[in-house]
């Protein structure tokens, strides 16, 4: 069996990539195909880190850093089971219960323990953080925390954040 690696490769008709197997990849969307053909993820390429910005990786969060494409669908049907499970209208009634702050992880530990289930069965802490911040643009709660990391020069990184209801701040 072949070992497959690809990897980027710029060249003069723009972004390529080449593999270990020695196959040239003329764009992403010829990477990716390559990548389900030979069992590696379409995100990450197979390499199991995703760059966020330039200098900073991290473990790709389509197959949870495996770089395979079981863990990647799989991963991916989780986060579909999720969106079905965890639903705005569950978060918002889960906030409602919170007169003060809260934090994004209170907010996921009660919808994960009212759903009743074991930590890593999906990921509740994305989705919760997802609607959190689609209640946020709606104006029903407000972020009160500072980013706790500055990633590049537009990025920033909140590792836990609160939130308020906006109805609750007294102004």
């Amino acid at each position: 069996m072949n070992e497959h690696t690809i990897v980027p490769r710029a060249g003069i008709l723009g972004d390529g990539f080449a593999c270990a197997c020695g196959s040239v990849l003329a764009g992403r969307m010829a990477a990716e195909l390559h990548a389900t053909e030979n069992g590696l993820c379409t995100v990450c390429l197979g390499s199991g880190e995703e760059q966020v910005v330039p200098g900073l990786n991290r473990p790709c969060t389509a197959c949870a850093g495996s770089g395979r494409r079981k863990e990647q669908i799989t991963w991916q049907l989780a986060h579909a089971e999720a969106e079905h499970l965890i639903t705005l209208s569950m978060v918002r009634a889960v906030v409602s219960g919170f007169d003060g702050p809260f934090h994004l992880s209170e907010i996921a530990d009660t919808v994960r323990a009212g759903l009743d289930l074991p930590p890593g069965r999906l990921p509740v802490g994305p989705r919760v953080r997802d609607l959190l911040l689609e209640l946020q643009a709606t104006g029903e709660i407000t972020m009160l925390s500072a980013p706790d990391e500055l990633l590049g020069t537009d990025l920033v990184l909140y590792r836990d954040p609160r939130w308020q209801r906006a109805r609750t701040l007294g102004l």
